[in-house]
């Protein structure tokens, strides 16, 4: 149900930020991972350049990368397979394999969740922005936000450590700072420099410690 609405909602905003019915279905499509999608429409409404735009969905879609590194090992697929296999590498595959007990186990639990997510979300976009001119404009209905909450509610539970915590709070400072001063779509990537700025302070304060002893 989650990713079902979540799916309708990106048809509707993006339909709403001026894209056409056949690029709102290739994007979900060809892209399916939905905070890049959510990302990219976001900053195209918002008057960012496609440049921008894009690189910020790139960036919040490299995450899958290291899903796929873990899955690669988890699943051990034929070669001939990965290539297809890849297009289904998300945050809900990744956790549900991860989650079984033996490799068959996993397969089968990439396999279900990667194929009905899949139909799921291209079936939603379209009958979103199908929808897009009934519902009227999307702002009103806050729909906008549907992406951004999701990832939000994946991520939360995930940040546990002081370090993690200061990474999320430097990167929403950093991405809200910005944003008045900083063309649409390149706050987001602004906000990826949190993570190396603390591991570098976090660093630097260890290496202090270390020589006061």
């Amino acid at each position: 149900m989650a990713v079902g609405l979540s799916g309708f909602a990106f048809g509707v905003t993006s339909a709403g930020s001026g894209l056409t019915l056949p690029q709102t279905c290739a994007l979900s499509l060809l892209v399916f991972t939905g905070a890049s999608q959510f990302a990219l429409v976001g900053a195209l409404a918002a008057g960012g350049s496609p440049f921008t735009a894009a690189a910020g969905a790139f960036f919040l879609g490299v995450r899958n990368a290291f899903y796929g590194l873990r899955l690669s090992q988890l699943l051990a697929l034929p070669r001939f397979l990965r290539p297809f296999a890849a297009q289904w590498v998300i945050d809900e595959t990744a956790a549900v394999s991860l989650a079984q007990p033996t490799r068959r186990a996993g397969r089968i639990g990439f396999a279900v969740t990667g194929l009905s997510l899949y139909v799921l979300w291209n079936l939603t976009t379209l009958l979103g922005a199908l929808g897009a001119d009934a519902i009227g404009d999307t702002r009103a209905w806050g729909l906008d936000a549907a992406g951004p909450a999701v990832f939000l509610a994946l991520l939360a539970p995930m940040v546990r450590s002081g370090t993690e915590r200061a990474v999320a709070g430097l990167a929403v400072l950093l991405g809200l700072g910005l944003l008045p001063v900083l063309p649409a779509g390149v706050p987001v990537l602004a906000a990826a420099l949190a993570a190396p700025l603390v591991l570098w302070a976090r660093g630097r304060r260890e290496r202090a410690k270390e020589e006061g002893r």
